[in-house]
C-alpha cells in the first residue's frame, strides 16, 4: 500500500528537529497535534496522571517525577462504520535520550536527508517509526471504501517512554478516548522484526561504607574499593549463572540475555583520604517469565553472602534499594491477528520469513499489553544505533516499513 513519501520524509524532519528530552515534549508535541489535525485526524491530548503511575509498581513515588506540562497526542481516523469494527493503535514515542553534542560529527537536531538518510537524535529512536505510523493510516484510510473496511486507527505520539513510559502507561490505564482499543503496533526500530517479547529491568542503588583516613596513614582507613569489587565480581557471577540456567527460545541467541550494568560509580571525595563511601547505580535484566521482585531477591541473597564473609561488611552492612523505574518483562502470543498480520504483510513486502525477537530493552507495548491490548513491536531501523553519536535512519527502511504497518492495519481491521 503506497504512501505519500514527500510528506513523510518531511514529517520525521520536523520531528526530528525538536530537543525533545525527557521533560520537554511539550514543543515537538503541540507541533504533531496540529499536525494530525491539518491532515485530517481528530486529535485527542492527555497530561500524565499521577493517580494510574502511582498504582503502577513500575514507577517510584509520583512526587518523584516530573510530571507538569508532558502532554501525549492521539490522532484518529474513523472508516466506514466506526463501530462495526476493531480500533487499532500505531505509534510510539516523541521524547529523546540526551545528546554529548562533542561526540557527533553534526548537528543532532539541524536534520537534513543526504544520500538516502537522516541523522539527527530521535531520527531512528523513534521519530522516524512515529512518522511512519501516520502515514500507514492515512493510505488505509485513501483505500478504506474500496477494501470496505469499518473500524478506527489511532496514532499516538506519547511522551516518557525513556522514564519508563509515562504518557502510555496512562493511555493504557486511563483510556483518553470515547472507545476500546483492541491491538496495537509500536514501531520501534527492529529491523523488520517482529518483537514479541521484552526484557524487563530492576534498578538498584548500591552503597558501601568504610572509614575515612589520611592517605599516608592508609592502614588506620578501610576503603570501600576493595568490598564494591567483591560485591562486583559475586554480581557479575550470578550473571553468568543466569545466562546459563534462565532460558527464553527467543533469547537463545544471546549470550548475556539477562546483563547487569554498573551504570555509575562514586567513591571518595578527595585524593589524600582513604575512600569511606561508594555508591553505584545498577541496572539488572529481567526475563519475560520471571518477575522483578524474584530477580531482585537472588541478587540481594547474593549481596547478603558476600556481607556473611566480611567481618567489616557484618559490621558496616551495605545498602541496596530500589530507585528510579522498575518493569517486568512483556510477551504476546505469536497467534494473535495483529502479530500475525504484521507477518503477512512483511513477507508479501520482500522480508523473506520474517524473524520473531525478544528484545533485551523494555518498550512501551508492556503497558497495552497490561491492558489487555494485544501489542507487536515491528519498525524501521536497528535498534543497535539508538542512544549512539550520529544517530541515523534509512529513508528506505523508513518508507518499506510505512507500507508494510499500512498493510498490516487494513488486514488487522478485516480480521477482528
Amino acid at each position: 500500500m503506497d504512501v505519500r513519501e514527500d510528506e513523510l520524509r518531511e514529517t520525521i524532519r520536523e520531528l526530528v528537529s525538536f530537543e525533545s528530552y525527557p521533560g520537554e515534549e511539550a514543543e515537538v508535541q503541540a507541533w504533531f497535534r496540529e499536525h494530525l489535525a491539518d491532515l485530517g485526524f481528530e486529535t485527542y491530548e492527555w497530561e500524565p496522571d499521577p493517580a494510574v503511575l502511582e498504582a503502577n509498581p513500575s514507577f517510584p513515588p509520583v512526587e518523584t517525577l516530573d510530571l507538569e506540562d508532558r502532554p501525549s497526542v492521539g490522532g484518529v481516523l474513523e472508516l466506514g462504520d466506526p463501530d462495526a469494527g476493531p480500533t487499532v493503535v500505531l505509534g510510539g514515542h516523541l521524547d529523546v535520550v540526551p545528546v554529548d553534542e562533542g561526540s557527533w560529527t553534526v548537528d543532532p537536531f539541524d536534520p537534513r536527508w543526504e544520500d538516502g538518510r537522516l541523522y539527527g537524535r530521535g531520527s531512528l529512536d523513534m521519530k522516524s517509526g512515529v512518522a511512519a505510523c501516520v502515514f500507514a493510516a492515512l493510505a488505509v484510510e485513501a483505500h478504506a471504501d474500496e477494501l470496505g473496511l469499518d473500524g478506527r486507527i489511532v496514532v499516538e505520539g506519547v511522551a516518557g517512554e525513556e522514564e519508563g513510559g509515562i504518557g502510555a502507561a496512562t493511555a493504557a490505564g486511563k483510556n483518553p478516548y470515547p472507545f476500546e482499543c483492541d491491538a496495537a503496533i509500536i514501531a520501534e526500530p527492529t529491523d523488520f522484526a517482529l518483537v514479541v517479547a521484552a526484557e524487563g529491568s530492576l534498578m538498584k542503588r548500591l552503597e558501601v561504607f568504610g572509614k575515612s583516613a589520611h592517605a599516608a596513614r592508609t592502614w588506620e582507613g578501610e576503603s570501600v574499593l576493595p568490598h564494591f569489587e567483591r560485591i562486583r565480581h559475586a554480581f557479575e557471577d550470578l550473571e553468568r549463572e543466569r545466562a546459563e540456567r534462565v532460558a527464553h527460545p527467543l533469547y537463545a541467541a544471546y549470550d548475556n540475555p539477562w546483563p547487569i550494568n554498573f551504570g555509575t560509580v562514586e567513591a571518595g571525595g578527595w585524593a589524600s583520604s582513604v575512600p569511606a563511601h561508594l555508591t553505584s547505580e545498577i541496572r539488572i535484566g529481567v526475563a519475560p517469565q520471571e518477575t522483578v521482585a524474584e530477580v531482585e531477591a537472588e541478587y540481594q541473597k547474593r549481596l547478603d553472602e558476600v556481607v556473611a564473609e566480611s567481618e567489616w561488611l557484618t559490621e558496616h552492612p551495605p545498602t541496596f534499594e530500589r530507585f528510579s523505574v522498575q518493569f517486568e518483562g512483556s510477551e504476546v502470543d505469536p497467534d494473535e491477528p495483529v502479530v500475525e498480520r504484521v507477518a503477512e504483510a512483511a513477507t508479501a513486502n520482500g522480508i523473506e520469513e520474517p524473524a520473531y525477537e525478544g528484545f533485551t530493552a523494555g518498550t512501551d507495548a508492556r503497558h497495552y499489553l497490561e491492558a489487555g491490548i494485544p501489542t507487536v513491536v515491528f519498525g524501521p531501523g536497528s535498534v543497535d544505533l539508538a542512544h549512539q553519536p550520529d544517530e541515523h535512519v534509512e529513508w528506505e527502511d523508513v518508507r518499506l516499513a510505512s507500507e508494510i504497518i499500512a498493510d498490516a492495519t487494513a488486514s488487522t481491521l478485516e480480521s477482528y
